[in-house]
């Protein structure tokens, strides 16, 4: 691929940091949207992969990576808002979206809200849960995101080496492709404040705020809104043995139905973590629309 290029963008919810290669064409350019916790560089391995002159846009989401850092994150709908600006930024560019996760669920909101821009769209095991899962949601109180397990993760390390040998057998770290683990830890880390080491970009209670609020905001409000043609991939199905356990897809089977999906994939041999397990299997999946 070409030459990496890195940008600031002040919006209203803060400066978004975003990362671009190759140029704009007659070709769509690719949006890469990344999960929660994660940062844009994850995407490097899928990247790589595609063919050589793709036009390709990864912002670090709100709170994650090199963007701003609210204090939490108690509404994905305003996480998704943060990039309109970077998705204006590039009228009358014809994109094709793909999102991991939770970015999955914010590239629906960014397609229903700029339906316009879209040629295609990628959903790769979309936290998107059953409609009735979201009733009342909104109403319960919002929790302090130190009761969260997430935020008790490990924030401080010596260097990207250490915390690549720390999780490299580690589940579910140890089933990524080994170069998507060392991007993970290479670009996941930032100085330290007091200058003692490296911190994580994002800050273990932020990122269980994201976890805590994810039934919060409701998807299906603007589901509707959607017009560019879709495509569900969805990891391997099985009981979950809590929020956190990505072994198996988190995603609701009959999304890709209730989307009117031109694509509705299960690909049993991948966990949630398609992107890192399976680089060179989704530039391909991409490629054909490109």
């Amino acid at each position: 691929m070409s030459e990496l290029r890195e940008h600031r963008l002040n919006t209203p919810a803060g400066e978004i940091c975003w990362f671009e290669w190759g140029q704009p064409s007659d070709r769509p350019s690719l949006l890469l949207l990344h999960a929660t916790g994660f940062h844009a560089r994850l995407w490097d391995q899928v990247v790589a992969a595609l063919p050589p002159g793709t036009h390709v846009i990864a912002p670090d989401q709100l709170g994650h990576g090199r963007s701003a850092k609210p204090a939490s994150l108690s509404d994905w709908a305003v996480t998704a808002d943060a990039l309109l600006p970077l998705i204006d930024g590039f009228a009358g560019v014809r994109l094709i979206g793909c999102g991991h996760s939770m970015g999955g669920y914010v590239l629906t909101r960014l397609a229903a809200e700029r339906p316009d821009a879209f040629a295609h769209i990628f959903l790769i095991d979309p936290v998107i849960m059953p409609p009735e899962f979201y009733a009342g949601a909104a109403d319960v109180p919002v929790p302090d995101p130190v009761e969260h397990p997430v935020a008790r993760r490990r924030a401080r390390w010596d260097g990207w080496e250490a915390m690549n040998a720390h999780f490299a057998s580690r589940a579910p770290y140890a089933h990524w492709q080994p170069q998507a683990l060392a991007d993970y830890c290479r670009f996941g880390l930032l100085p330290a404040a007091d200058g003692d080491g490296f911190d994580l970009a994002c800050p273990p209670a932020l990122e269980a705020s994201v976890y805590q609020n994810a039934l919060r905001t409701n998807p299906y409000d603007w589901l509707g809104a959607v017009g560019a043609p879709v495509s569900v991939i969805r990891a391997r199905t099985g009981e979950r043995a809590g929020n956190l356990d990505f072994s198996v897809s988190p995603t609701w089977p009959g999304l890709g139905a209730a989307l009117g999906a031109v694509r509705d994939e299960q690909w049993a041999d991948q966990s949630h973590f398609i992107p890192m397990e399976a680089p060179q299997r989704l530039a391909d999946l991409i490629a054909n629309e490109i």
